[in-house]
């Protein structure tokens, strides 16, 4: 039976969840979608699967814009196709027609700071953009993405400091219609 977050079968995801590298979205993406009875799905590991080597393969061998249109495949296929739980890759809020894509869709920004992220990710992690010097890059990808991670989500979560169980609850509060 479809609730407040979980429309039709084959509808829209019941919820999208996008922000940087150590956010936690795959992690609060399974708790999400256990919690709800639907199905997880991360965008990344589509890409993956496609193109048949992990992402920063791709990265290397191919180039970030190959990568990036795949990305564009990926989320638009998802987003068609996938009424779950969905995680977004870091950069696919980058691209316009993606954020064209999440206009009107429960969409959360999981916002994490440098510290946390730090912690999550580690430096040695095979992040092809945090590659040369992380601490600096990270930051300034977030410069860069944060202001498109808030235009594009329907509420914020922070996840510094939380659990992953809390900040799940804290994404089907954020989500639900609050009345006056």
């Amino acid at each position: 039976m479809a609730g407040p977050l979980t429309g039709p079968a084959g509808g829209p995801p019941a919820v999208v969840l996008i922000g940087p590298p150590g956010a936690g979205k795959s992690t609060v993406g399974r708790i999400l979608a256990e919690r709800l009875g639907v199905t997880y799905r991360d965008t990344d590991a589509d890409i993956e699967e496609t193109a048949g080597k992990p992402i920063p393969d791709i990265f290397f061998d191919d180039g970030e814009p190959h990568f990036r249109d795949l990305e564009r495949a990926a989320v638009r296929e998802a987003l068609a196709g996938h009424d779950g739980v969905l995680s977004l890759g870091g950069g696919a809020v980058m691209d316009d027609g993606t954020r064209k894509l999440l206009d009107g869709l429960p969409v959360v920004f999981l916002e994490v700071g440098l510290h946390d992220a730090v912690r999550r990710v580690g430096l040695d992690a095979p992040r092809p953009l945090l590659a040369i010097n992380p601490r600096q890059r990270w930051r300034e990808l977030m410069d860069e993405r944060r202001p498109l991670y808030a235009a594009a989500s329907r509420a914020v979560v922070g996840t510094d400091g939380r659990t992953p169980q809390d900040v799940a609850g804290a994404v089907l509060e954020a989500l639900q219609p609050h009345s006056n």
